[in-house]
């Protein structure tokens, strides 16, 4: 299974960004998917997450209502869209792929999920 994260740069606060993870070796559909991010010296932290359909989304209250989680099963491709960025959400972002299938409980536990992309790298300047 891989997981390929990619979409991250450079940044003025305010700006927009969309982070793309492609998923391979897996059944995609019917695995919900998650957003983590982990800043320097700062422990990982959830971002959002969704359903296998991606018809239900969870979020942390940090990025509620500027980030946007979604997913397209098609291409096996989940989705984060960044806007209205802050310097705050500077970190590396890595995409995973829960651990047990067709769960629609939105977890925001790390250990939940069983694979991880390789991250990238969001910066804000402000």
């Amino acid at each position: 299974v891989q997981l390929q994260a990619f979409g991250g740069g450079l940044v003025q606060a305010g700006g927009s960004l969309r982070l793309s993870c492609v998923v391979s070796g897996r059944t995609f559909s019917i695995y919900g998917m998650g957003w983590f991010r982990q800043a320097p010296g700062e422990d990982r932290e959830f971002v959002a997450a969704c359903s296998p359909s991606g018809g239900s989304t969870r979020y942390a209250d940090s990025v509620k209502g500027r980030f946007t989680i979604s997913r397209d099963n098609a291409k096996s491709t989940v989705y984060l869209q960044m806007n209205s960025l802050k310097p705050e959400d500077t970190a590396v972002y890595y995409c995973a792929s829960r651990r047990q299938p067709y769960t629609v409980v939105l977890s925001h536990n790390g250990n939940d999920y069983a694979y991880w992309g390789q991250g990238t790298q969001v910066t804000v300047s402000s």
